[in-house]
């Protein structure tokens, strides 16, 4: 167990944690949520004593327990091979060194008896730890979780120094793993994972017998792995835990939301009745007492706080001109750089509508193709034709090297030609966390993740038809990806995306486009039909029993291809149903707000035109009581309408999933 006890932490006169209490039990699974800027990482490193308090202490139930950090920030490493600098950071090669030197002295029966006993005492020790980090199957143990991350077998004997910051990253993940602290604090662990690795990093994770505590955006991870999400709402505001995952979390504080909104109202009707009794009878000798009572119970109301707003802007892409029907069309496409081959022989045809994301191992070729398709690079052997009236926007994360380093924030957004007017600009800037003095600074002097941000703003600016995208949602927090992901949403434009993050690729892309071995394989519907469907066909090639009980090796050539084709006809419309369902849950959602607005109205008003006080004003009492008929005589055909919705999802999903 871990104790937090009146933790307090400030950063100048910026306070993040005032006397914060927190108790971790040992085995917990916990994401640590919250705004940029309120100190998820800062308590993970008080967590691992990387930071000192203020005031508070961190204490523990156990002694020596071990901690095991991964930060967001690239790190270097030792200028020696992978599997040589695993042996050394884990100690194995310290451990058989000093095994050895036991076993050399030990031989050798010089001294007296207590020394021998000390040697033995001291191999054991050293013999123990050793199999403890498993040293006899340390190897095959490394060589595992490598693959796992997306390494290969060859990479063992690469210098470390030869990697990338992102793959270091994942080295340095792969040794905290093998080390199997008591506590393993990850921060953004998935930053530098493709999906296949993340898909491998949760189920591993779930193995875990310690206590994890995980920084995440990515909220597929968050409710795979977490059993409890801490909610830190920052400027000490402090620490606030759900017990559940991480859907039953945003059900759990919309729940909390809906019941302090009722609370506020609630009071507020009570405190205008208070209001209204002392006004009428404050100057009659007979009622001093009730007004007095009164005005004291007025000093002593705890007031219920506001509501936060969860969005308080919205953000839209421009006007732009529409394309022709073909956006674009690829043909016996290639790309090679030097002897090495990574795109060959590629056919693609992309419709106006399609929203359509790239997956694929790390080095499969999905940056390389959206550097072809926006014109930054020349293919080696076929081409490349944009349609008609087709205008592209190009975000990667060299982006922000496409930004003047001289120019403030608020420059650079003004030199961007666009229709945006100086009150939408502004709107803009502060969905993407650039407000007050912040937009006054020099783009020199921004972080990596403010300039990715800044580029990928500047995007939104332009009135392109086409938007190619390398993982645009890297640098962005939760609220701000949902700001993103809904204004691509409602763009009519086209889209071909590369992401990590699955929810953002699976409530907006309709074609996934598999690159595997320098050629492509398109599925039609969301990331997670693509996933279901990847893994029947992995399944049916392998020779594993299929759902029905059958087995490929007894089908002929023929039944195969027709099961195959019976598959693509399945496919097809399983993801009519399912645009169909999302459709309907979309109109479902709007109809929910409107019975819901309505029904609050109905509340206030009834309880508004139950006080005496109302009536004084004959007009008002009429405005309130045309309101309330107006609304109960809307409501039953909205409640019409949603059963009727509902009942249609229901019967979708029994027809998708027989």
């Amino acid at each position: 167990m871990i104790h937090l006890k009146d933790v307090s932490l400030s950063y100048g006169e910026k306070e993040l944690f005032k006397n914060l209490n927190w108790s971790i039990a040992p085995g917990s699974r916990i994401g640590l949520i919250g705004d940029n800027g309120t100190g998820k990482t800062t308590l993970l490193k008080l967590l691992n004593g990387d930071l000192e308090p203020d005031s508070g202490f961190i204490v523990t139930d156990r002694k020596n327990l071990s901690f095991g950090y991964l930060p967001q920030d690239l790190i270097d490493l030792e200028d020696v091979d992978l599997l040589s600098f695993l042996r050394r950071s884990c100690g194995i090669e310290a451990l058989e060194e000093a095994m050895r030197r036991f076993e050399w002295e030990i031989s050798q029966g010089e001294g007296p008896a207590s020394l021998t006993e000390a040697l033995l005492k001291g191999y054991d020790e050293a013999l123990n730890r050793y199999n403890s980090l498993e040293g006899y199957a340390f190897a095959a143990r490394a060589g595992q979780i490598l693959k796992g991350l997306g390494f290969k077998e060859e990479d063992l004997a690469r210098n470390c120094a030869e990697f990338s910051g992102g793959w270091k990253m994942r080295i340095r993940l792969a040794l905290l793993l093998l080390k199997k602290p008591d506590i393993l604090l990850l921060d953004e662990p998935t930053n530098h994972l493709d999906t296949e690795s993340m898909e491998w990093l949760e189920a591993y994770l779930k193995d875990h017998r310690g206590t994890i505590i995980a920084v995440s955006h990515d909220r597929f991870f968050l409710q795979r792995l977490a059993r409890e999400i801490g909610d830190l709402g920052g400027e000490g505001r402090g620490l606030t835990i759900y017990k559940g995952r991480y859907l039953a979390y945003l059900k759990e504080k919309e729940r909390i939301k809906e019941a302090l909104k009722k609370r506020r109202l609630a009071q507020k009707a009570e405190i205008k009745r208070i209001e209204g009794f002392i006004e009428r009878f404050r100057y009659k000798a007979t009622k001093a007492k009730q007004v007095q009572s009164r005005i004291g119970m007025l000093e002593k109301i705890d007031l219920v706080p506001e509501v936060e707003s969860e969005k308080t802007v919205a953000i839209r892409f421009p006007e732009y001109p529409a394309s022709g029907k073909e956006v674009l069309v690829a043909a016996d496409l290639g790309k090679n750089y030097g002897g090495h081959l990574v795109l060959r022989g590629i056919d693609l045809t992309v419709s106006r509508g399609d929203k359509i994301a790239l997956v694929g191992i790390n080095g499969a070729g999905k940056s390389t193709l959206l550097r072809l398709i926006s014109g930054v690079e020349e293919p080696s052997s076929g081409f490349i034709r944009l349609g008609l009236r087709v205008k592209t926007a190009y975000f990667s994360q060299e982006s922000a090297g496409n930004l003047c380093y001289r120019n403030t924030i608020r420059l650079e957004v003004q030199n961007t030609p666009s229709t945006f007017n100086d009150q939408e600009k502004r709107n803009l800037l502060g969905a993407f966390l650039f407000s007050g003095e912040d937009i006054d600074k020099e783009i020199a002097v921004l972080s990596g993740g403010e300039k990715s941000r800044l580029a990928l703003l500047k995007i939104l600016l332009t009135d392109a038809n086409l938007l190619i995208l390398d993982e645009p949602t890297n640098h962005l927090d939760l609220k701000t990806k949902d700001l993103f992901q809904e204004a691509l949403l409602k763009y009519r434009g086209t889209v071909i995306v590369v992401s990590h993050d699955r929810y953002f690729l699976d409530h907006l892309i309709n074609r996934v486009i598999e690159l595997k071995e320098g050629k492509i394989r398109e599925y039609r519907g969301n990331y997670s039909y693509f996933i279901e469907k990847r893994a029947e066909e992995e399944r049916a090639f392998s020779g594993m029993p299929l759902k029905n009980g059958s087995e490929t090796d007894k089908l002929t050539p023929g039944d195969k291809g027709q099961r195959r084709e019976n598959k693509r006809s399945e496919a097809e419309e399983r993801n009519r149903h399912y645009r169909l369902i999302s459709g309907l849950k979309r109109d479902l959602a709007g109809l929910e707000a409107a019975i819901g607005a309505r029904e609050e109205i109905k509340s206030r008003n009834a309880e508004l035109l139950s006080d005496p006080a109302t009536h004084k004003s004959p007009l008002e009492a009429k405005k309130l009581t045309l309101e309330l008929k107006t609304v109960e005589a809307e409501l039953p055909g909205l409640y019409g309408r949603w059963e009727e919705m509902a009942l249609a999802i229901d019967n979708l999903k029994r027809e998708t999933n027989r």
